[in-house]
C-alpha cells in the first residue's frame, strides 16, 4: 500500500510538471511581453516580484493570457498597463498593478479590453491608478467577466469640459474616477468585487484645496439645463464626478449583472445607462449618489442592495438627455432595497437636507419622454434619529414627470416633510 501512494505521488508530481512547463513562466523569458508572445493561447504564469514596465503589454488572440502573483508597476504615466484587444477566451488573474509615487497621477486606464469576448479578470489588485478614465475599462466586449478584484485609490483631480455643450456651456475642476466601466458592452457580469477611494473624499479642506467645482470657463451663451445661480456664480457643487461602476451606452449594451460588489466612497456608486440590467446585492456606502438608472435606461432590476450614509439620493431613476422616444427609461423594478444612515455620509454639507433616499424624476430637457412603469416594492428606509432628509420619495411633477408608478410593501421612515412630496401611487 505505501509503495502504491508513493507511486501515485510521484505520477501527481510529474504530471503537474508536464501541465505547467518552465516554458510558461515569465522568469524564462527576458520580459513579460516575450514571454506572451513566444506562449500564444497559453496561460503565462508570473512569480512573485516586481516586475516594471514602460510600455502597456498587449494580450491579443484566442485563449491564454496573464497570471500571478507578481506585481507589474507600470513607470510611464501615459500607458496603460495590459491592454486586451481583438481578444477570445483570454483571462488575467491575480496580478497587482500599480504605479511607483511621483507616477500614480494619469489619464489613462490600468486595464483596457477593446472587442474582447469571454473575457476574464479575475482576483486583480489594482492600487493608486489615479485616473479619471476607467481603472479596468472594457468596450466592444461580449460576456465578459469582472469578478473579485480590487480597485483602490483610482480618483484624481482633473477638469469637466463641457463648453462644446450646448446643453452645458461650462468647464470646472472636479475629482474624477471611474474603478469599473463597460461601453457597448453586452452580457457582462461584474460581481464580488470592492471599490474603495480613501484619497479624495468630499470634505471642505478637499473642495478648498483644490478649488472643486469653481468654472475654469464659461461660454457667452449659458447651457440650455443650467440654472441662472449656478451660471452666475461661476460654480457647481457637483465637483464628485465619476462612478464606481459605470455601465454605458444604452442603445448598444444590455444584459449586464452588477452582483455583490462592495463600493467605498465613491462619487456614484452604480450609474446605469443600459437595458435588461440587474443590480443586486451590492453594499454601497458613503457615496453621494448610491446608484441612478437614467438616459433610456429600461428594464432595470434593482433588488435587494444595501445603501449606506448616502447624501443626494440613494436609488434614482428619471431619464436624461440620452433618452429619446426610442430609447426610453422604465419598465422596472425596485425592490427589497434597505437604505440606512441617508444624509450621514461625508458630503451631507454640499447637499443638506432638501435630498431624499429615493428619487424619481422628469427629463433633463423637454424632448426627454418620462420615466414610466416601475413598480416599487419591499424596501425599508431605515432612520435612527432626527432625520437629514425632508422627503422619502421624491417624485417630480409637471406634464413631462414619471407615469404609471406604482409602490407596495414599502417601509419607509418619513422624513422631515413626510414620507413623500406627493401621495404614494399603489
Amino acid at each position: 500500500m505505501r509503495l502504491f501512494l508513493l507511486s501515485a505521488v510521484a505520477i501527481l508530481v510529474m504530471s503537474g510538471s508536464q501541465a505547467a512547463p518552465a516554458s510558461l513562466s515569465v522568469a524564462d523569458h527576458p520580459s513579460i511581453q516575450a514571454a506572451l508572445d513566444a506562449n500564444p493561447g497559453k496561460l503565462v504564469h508570473l512569480p512573485p516580484g516586481d516586475y516594471e514596465i514602460s510600455a502597456k503589454i498587449r494580450l491579443r488572440g484566442q485563449g491564454g493570457g496573464l497570471a500571478g502573483p507578481g506585481r507589474i508597476i507600470q513607470t510611464n504615466p501615459d500607458q496603460p498597463h495590459l491592454e486586451i484587444e481583438d481578444a477570445a477566451a483570454v483571462e488575467v488573474r491575480d496580478l497587482t498593478l500599480t504605479r511607483p509615487e511621483g507616477k500614480t497621477e494619469t489619464r489613462v486606464e490600468a486595464i483596457l479590453a477593446i472587442r474582447c469576448r469571454d473575457l476574464v479578470i479575475e482576483n486583480v489588485r489594482v492600487l493608486d491608478n489615479w485616473s479619471n478614465a476607467g481603472t479596468i475599462s472594457l468596450r466592444d466586449c461580449r460576456d465578459a467577466r469582472i469578478s473579485r478584484c480590487l480597485v483602490r485609490n483610482y480618483m484624481r483631480i482633473s477638469i469637466d469640459d463641457r463648453t462644446r455643450s450646448e446643453d452645458w456651456g461650462y468647464a470646472f475642476r472636479c475629482s474624477d474616477g471611474t474603478a469599473i466601466s463597460l461601453d457597448r458592452s453586452s452580457g457582462c457580469l461584474i460581481e464580488g468585487n470592492r471599490l474603495i477611494e480613501e484619497r479624495l473624499v468630499p470634505t471642505r479642506e478637499v473642495r478648498d484645496q483644490y478649488g472643486l467645482g469653481d468654472f475654469v470657463k464659461k461660454n457667452p451663451v449659458k447651457g440650455k439645463i443650467v440654472n441662472d445661480v449656478m451660471w452666475n456664480a461661476d460654480y457647481t457643487d457637483a465637483w464628485q464626478q465619476g462612478s464606481a461602476i459605470v455601465v454605458n451606452a444604452p442603445k448598444d449594451s444590455t444584459m449586464t449583472r452588477v452582483l455583490g460588489n462592495h463600493i467605498e466612497n465613491a462619487a456614484q456608486g452604480i450609474d446605469i445607462h443600459s437595458d435588461q440590467v440587474i443590480v443586486a446585492n451590492n453594499i454601497v456606502a458613503n457615496a453621494f449618489i448610491g446608484m441612478k438608472a437614467m438616459h433610456g435606461s429600461r428594464n432595470v432590476l434593482i433588488t435587494g442592495n444595501q445603501f449606506l450614509r448616502n447624501s443626494l439620493w440613494a436609488i434614482g431613476l428619471m431619464p436624461g438627455t440620452g433618452a429619446d422616444a426610442e430609447n426610453s427609461d422604465g419598465g422596472s423594478i425596485v425592490a427589497n432595497n434597505l437604505i440606512s444612515g441617508f444624509g450621514h455620509g461625508d458630503a451631507a454639507w454640499i447637499w443638506g437636507t432638501e435630498r431624499s433616499p429615493f428619487k424619481f424624476d422628469n427629463g433633463q430637457e423637454a424632448d426627454d419622454p418620462p420615466l414610466r412603469d416601475v413598480l416599487v416594492q419591499g424596501n425599508v428606509v431605515d432612520c435612527i434619529g432626527e432625520p437629514r432628509y425632508r422627503y422619502a420619495v421624491i417624485i417630480a411633477g409637471g406634464q413631462d414627470g414619471p407615469q404609471g408608478l406604482r409602490f407596495a410593501g414599502n417601509l419607509f421612515s418619513p422624513g422631515t416633510g413626510g414620507v413623500a412630496n406627493v401621495a404614494l401611487p399603489e
